[in-house]
């Protein structure tokens, strides 16, 4: 197992303990089960999609909830009874669990079935109160002189 030693960053930086702590519990997670399999993928500035293989699962077998900065979507199988005697069963039809952690205002958008994968979309929303403004420096209008009750030239 890999140990990464965040604490040269941790030192040196304010207010990024909670990415520290993701990366740290994610080296922890990624140790055991990797089913099922998925991928990410950035599918615009601020859009994203998660899409998992999960063979065999009908959209009322899977469970997506979105918590804010967590996804966590399930998976269990309803209990059929199989027909027929299988020789060889390679496919798994296993119950599972996956957590995504997201980001600051990003929100699961739609979600879909087909062709044995389900895609999630992601859109980040930054508020119009937390997306970046110019700021003048010294914060004041030009001065305008004024005489006898007239505006003149700008000092």
């Amino acid at each position: 197992m890999n140990r990464f030693d965040f604490s040269p960053y941790r030192r040196s930086t304010v207010g990024f303990d909670r990415l520290f702590d993701l990366l740290e519990n994610q080296v922890r997670q990624n140790s055991g089960d990797n089913y099922p399999p998925f991928n990410i993928e950035r599918s615009g500035d601020d859009a994203y999609r998660i899409t998992l293989a999960v063979a065999g699962f009908k959209p009322e077998d899977l469970d997506l909830t979105a918590q804010q900065n967590l996804l966590v979507v399930k998976g269990q199988k309803q209990d059929d009874a199989n027909k027929g005697d299988f020789l060889h069963i390679g496919i798994a039809n296993r119950g599972f669990e996956r957590r995504f952690e997201l980001a600051d205002f990003v929100r699961v958008e739609s979600a879909d079935l087909a062709d044995g994968l389900l895609v999630i979309d992601l859109v980040r929303e930054v508020p119009e109160a937390m997306k970046p403004k110019k700021v003048l420096v010294g914060g004041q209008k030009a001065l305008e002189v004024v005489r006898n009750g007239d505006q003149a030239d700008a000092a």
